[in-house]
Formats: structure tokens, C-alpha cells, sequence
């Protein structure tokens, strides 16, 4: 009987095979459907690298609104034209890796094709899982060293990506914090501080009028969808569940609206309440796996949070190069075959200088820190 060799895969089907991790991959990664090329996005994907005189980079580009009142009647037009102010951030790109490796001879040509079956689900989660992870903390401002739940990675290696270095704390105008009394009944929103949330610091509808109406007043650009503006707002499960509590909420998702289906960035939404689409994800970042007394939230260091994630256009940048690499290879006398797939890309939380508060900010997301 002719057995397969596992390691002279052609280059053409390794090709496809690298497409399989990658389609495999696209479909369990939370953040793809978020993900679209042109600045409708929240997360803008970039494939395409830019020459200039650096090299060969991969940039995004921020366009500012206008902000002149322009010319009134038949007065001159001609040396009046305002220039628009457009900003180039540029998305560091590296690699992840990883392999699978099993230990005993394989006998057969099917135990050969179910291995790298196998292979293929595990890493295509793994990289998908992963890429999600990391997106979220970009997002939120959280060092690679940490885990989506605040623990601390046994692992140093995503804290060595090249982008890592690029990761930023919320800036002080798109960072804040839901408050609320003793009882618990919502007292407003303040300037983002993880040592002052308390525990009845819980997320509730007037949370989410008065963070829509920041989002809109301190202009972060919205996504647009049927000529109407809405925002993304990533949350946990627990807090899904805080709002689920709160009669408020459920009258306005009782009388709300019905909403469009075309839109991707609608797609597996929770529910839409007063233009701000809510999608529930258990890796937004949270201190359930933090450390008591080191660093968790609030006094002591000792409270559980959250950090929800409104987002409008051009949140977040990836760049993404391809699909990932598909390699194979027999160890020990060949009697042990592994797989490695690399994938490179980078993220980027965008910045921009804004008129709002004449400083530079987080261009299109707003982070919001809450008890859980």
C-alpha cells in the first residue's frame, strides 16, 4: 500500500492548506466581523504595504473633520480652501508562531491525514483565539504581559512582538468610569480611574445615554449605517447581565426600534439601545483573574472590573499580510511529524490631535471601566 509523505507536501497544496488554517481560523475569530478596509470599520484591515522614504511600511490614515465656516455670497473662493488635515499612523507588523508535534510513529496514511486534520482545527483556534486576545488588549490599553482576565501570561513571548511596544493606557479624554452611590443608584461618569471604582459601580442604561452622548460630544467618529450614526460597545457577560437587571434597560429594549440587518458590525449584536449596538465577549478585559490585593480595582486592590469598549470608525488598525504559513516536518528518524503555522500582522489603537480638547487622543474608541 503507497502511504502518504506527510513531509513533501507541494508548495501548491501547502498553499492550501495555509488558506484552510486561515479560513478555519477568520470564522472563529470574535473580532472579524468588525473587521472591513475602508473607515466605516471598527477595526480598519489594512493588506497593502507603503513605500517611502523609510521603506516599506504599513500606514493608516486618519482624515479630520473640517473645521472653518468657509465663504458666505460671491466673495472670493480662490485661496480660502481650507487643507484637510489628515494624520498617517504607522502599524508595526510581526509574527506569531506555533507547532503541534506527535509523539508516536505513525502507521498508517490515514492516521497521517487525521494528524494534520487535527493540527489544522487546533491551531486555526489557537491563532484565531489569540489574535482576539490581543486585539482586546490593544484596545484597552493593557500590557501583552497580561491575560484578558488580568492574570499575568507564564508566557513572555507576546510581550516581545514588535507592536507591543506601541500599546497605550486610554487617553484622559476617551477614558472613564461608571459611579454610583452606596445603594448602588448611578451617579454619573467620571475621568477613568482604577483605584477610585468601587463594587456598586455597575454598568446600567443612564450609563449608556450619558456614554453615547460623550461619544457624540467629544466626537468620536461614528460608524454609519442607513444614514444613522451607531457606536460598538464590547462587554462582558456579567455585564450583560447587570443590564439585563435594570428596569430601565428593559423598557428601552421593550420599545426600541428595530434596527438594520446589513451592516456587519451589527452582526451577533446583543441588542441596539439608543444607537450604541452592544456585543457580550468574555475576553474584554476584566480583573476576574487578577490578583487580590496587587492589582485588582478600588480600594485595596481588591475590587473585580471591567473595561467596556465604545467604539466608533477606525478604532482599532490591523495589519494584515497574508494568509498564514502551513510547515511539516518528521523528527526523530521519522517517526514523529509536526505542524507550524506563522501568521504576521500587527495592531494599532490610532491617535489623532483633536480640536475638542486641543490635545492628542485615542481617535475612535472611548474606554469605560466598571465593577463587575
Amino acid at each position: 500500500m503507497a502511504l502518504t509523505n506527510f513531509a513533501a507536501l507541494t508548495a501548491e497544496q501547502k498553499v492550501v492548506w495555509s488558506r484552510d488554517v486561515w479560513s478555519d481560523a477568520r470564522d472563529k475569530m470574535f473580532i472579524n466581523k468588525f473587521l472591513g478596509t475602508d473607515e466605516n470599520s471598527v477595526i480598519q484591515r489594512i493588506t497593502e504595504l507603503t513605500r517611502d522614504e523609510k521603506g516599506e511600511r504599513v500606514k493608516m490614515h486618519l482624515v479630520a473633520d473640517l473645521i472653518d465656516d468657509g465663504v458666505v455670497g460671491d466673495n472670493e473662493r480662490e485661496g480660502n480652501e481650507e487643507a484637510i488635515q489628515s494624520y498617517d499612523e504607522d502599524i508595526t507588523i510581526d509574527l506569531i508562531s506555533h507547532g503541534v508535534r506527535q509523539k508516536g510513529k505513525l502507521a498508517e496514511q490515514k492516521t497521517v491525514i487525521k494528524f494534520r486534520e487535527h493540527s489544522r482545527d487546533k491551531l486555526s483556534y489557537w491563532l484565531a483565539n489569540r489574535m482576539d486576545q490581543l486585539a482586546f488588549l490593544t484596545m484597552s490599553g493593557i500590557d501583552y504581559s497580561k491575560n484578558t482576565d488580568g492574570s499575568t501570561r507564564t508566557s513572555g513571548a507576546f510581550s516581545s512582538l514588535a507592536f507591543a511596544a506601541d500599546v497605550a493606557a486610554p487617553s484622559a479624554n476617551r477614558h472613564v468610569r461608571v459611579t454610583a452611590d452606596g445603594s448602588g443608584v448611578y451617579t454619573g461618569l467620571a475621568a477613568g480611574d482604577t483605584s477610585l471604582v468601587d463594587a456598586t459601580d455597575t454598568l446600567s442604561y443612564n450609563a449608556l445615554v450619558d456614554l453615547g452622548t460623550i461619544a457624540k460630544t467629544r466626537y468620536v467618529k461614528p460608524l454609519m449605517a442607513g444614514g444613522k450614526e451607531y457606536y460598538v460597545l464590547f462587554i462582558r457577560p456579567e455585564a450583560l447581565a447587570q443590564l439585563k437587571k435594570d428596569a430601565d434597560f428593559q423598557r428601552a429594549v421593550i420599545t426600541g426600534l428595530p434596527r438594520s440587518e446589513q451592516n456587519p458590525f451589527f452582526t451577533g449584536g446583543t441588542v441596539t439601545v439608543d444607537g450604541l449596538v452592544l456585543h457580550e465577549h468574555r475576553l474584554v478585559y476584566n480583573t476576574l483573574g487578577a490578583t487580590s490585593g496587587v492589582d485588582k480595582w478600588g480600594a485595596g486592590d481588591a475590587i473585580d472590573g471591567s473595561r467596556a469598549l465604545l467604539c466608533g470608525a477606525q478604532a482599532l488598525g490591523m495589519a494584515d499580510l497574508g494568509s498564514p504559513e502551513w510547515s511539516e516536518k518528521w523528527f526523530n528518524y521519522d517517526s514523529s511529524p509536526g505542524v507550524n503555522v506563522d501568521k504576521m500582522f500587527g495592531f494599532l489603537k490610532p491617535k489623532f490631535y483633536t480640536n475638542y480638547s486641543q490635545s492628542v487622543e485615542d481617535f475612535g474608541i472611548i474606554a469605560v471601566d466598571h465593577a463587575i
